[in-house]
C-alpha cells in the first residue's frame, strides 16, 4: 500500500457503516465507531455476531472481532487518531458539508476522509474547505452489504489530489473489495444509475401488463442476473457478438434492437460515436481469444449455478 492503514473511523454506524466496522476489524483494523444512536453499542455488538460468520466463510480471522471495535463518544473522538475515515451518514450535501468540515479538522492531516455516498460527488460539500483538506476527500461508495459485495466506486472531486486516489484504491484492495476509479463526478456515479435504469424499466414492463413482479424477476435470475455475475454488459456483448465480437453485434443486430424504445441515458447513434465504443470494448478484450473468453465465462456460470443449486438443496 501507499499508506500505512491501522485506525479507521466509522461515522454512522447504520447498515453500511455496521458492515464496514466488521470488514476493518476482520482485516486487523482497530475500528472506533460514532453514531448519535443511543442503543449504538448493542448494535456494533449484533453486527459483528452477525456478520463474523460470512467473514470467517471468506477465509478471514474473526477471532477476538469485537476487541478491535470501539464505541467513540462522537466524531472528534473517532476521527481523532484515524488513518482513514468512512462516512456513513445522511444523503444531504448540507449535512455532509458540515460532518467534513469537522472531519478536517479532527482528524490527522494524513488521514484518508471518505464518503459512503450513493447519490452526491463530493465537488458537492467540500466547496468550504481549504485545497489541502479537499485533496484527501473523496467518495468511497460500496454496494450493500459492503463486507459480502466487492464493488467500491472510487470517485475524486475536482480538487482531490491523485496521490489520496491511488491510496483510497489501495486501502480498499487491502480489505478485499474491489475499487473502480469513475474519473468524471455524475449524480448516482456508476452502477446506481445502471441499477436505476433497469429498475425504471422493470417497473415498466409490470405496469403495462407485459409480465408480474414475480416473472420478471424469474427472467432476470435466470439469463441476465447469471450473464452478469460472470461477465458484464459490454464483455457479455462482445460474446454474444460470436467470433465477429463486439463489431459483428452492433453492426447486425444493434439497428433491431434499438427498435425497441429509447429512453433518459441512451447514446447517440451517429457512426463516429458508434466506431469509438468499438474500438473501446475491442481494446478491452481483443487481448484474448473468444475461445478463451467463452471458457472462463462458461466456468464461471457454471460455479454460480453449482453454488446456487446447493443453496436450494440446503434450504430444502
Amino acid at each position: 500500500m501507499t499508506r500505512t492503514i491501522r485506525t479507521a473511523a466509522v461515522i454512522g454506524a447504520g447498515t453500511i457503516g455496521l458492515s464496514w466496522t466488521a470488514l476493518f476489524a476482520a482485516h486487523g483494523l482497530t475500528v472506533r465507531v460514532s453514531d448519535p444512536r443511543e442503543d449504538l453499542a448493542e448494535a456494533v455488538t449484533e453486527a459483528l455476531a452477525r456478520y463474523a460468520p460470512h467473514l470467517a466463510a471468506r477465509g478471514l480471522d474473526v477471532t477476538d472481532l469485537a476487541d478491535r471495535v470501539h464505541i467513540a463518544a462522537d466524531v472528534t473522538e473517532a476521527a481523532r487518531d484515524a488513518d482513514v475515515v468512512q462516512e456513513n451518514g445522511p444523503e444531504r450535501a448540507g449535512f455532509k458539508k458540515d460532518l467534513f468540515a469537522t472531519l478536517a479538522r479532527e482528524a490527522p492531516d494524513h488521514a484518508l476522509l471518505l464518503s459512503s455516498s450513493s447519490a452526491i460527488p463530493s465537488t458537492a460539500f467540500t466547496g468550504e474547505l481549504s485545497d489541502g483538506d479537499a485533496a484527501r476527500v473523496l467518495i468511497g461508495h460500496p454496494f450493500n452489504p459492503p463486507h459480502l459485495v466487492p464493488l467500491v466506486e472510487v470517485v475524486p472531486g475536482e480538487r482531490t489530489g491523485e496521490e489520496a486516489v491511488r491510496a483510497t484504491v489501495d486501502f480498499y484492495a487491502s480489505v478485499g473489495r474491489t475499487p473502480v476509479v469513475e474519473r468524471k463526478e455524475i449524480a448516482g456515479f456508476v452502477g446506481n444509475r445502471l441499477q436505476n435504469a433497469l429498475s425504471r424499466e422493470a417497473v415498466y414492463l409490470v405496469e403495462q401488463g407485459v409480465v408480474t413482479p414475480e416473472d420478471l424477476d424469474k427472467v432476470m435470475t435466470n439469463s441476465l442476473g447469471l450473464r452478469w455475475a460472470t461477465v458484464g454488459p459490454f464483455l457479455g456483448s462482445h460474446l454474444g457478438g460470436g467470433p465477429g465480437g463486439y463489431r459483428h453485434l452492433v453492426e447486425h443486430i444493434g439497428m433491431s434492437m434499438q427498435h425497441t424504445g429509447a429512453g433518459p441515458g441512451t447514446p447517440p447513434r451517429n457512426e463516429e460515436e458508434q466506431e469509438r465504443l468499438i474500438r473501446a470494448v475491442e481494446k478491452a478484450y481483443g487481448s484474448s481469444t473468444y475461445s478463451e473468453l467463452t471458457e472462463t465465462r462458461d466456468r464461471r456460470q457454471l460455479a454460480v449455478l453449482a453454488a446456487l443449486d446447493s443453496a436450494d438443496k440446503e434450504e430444502n
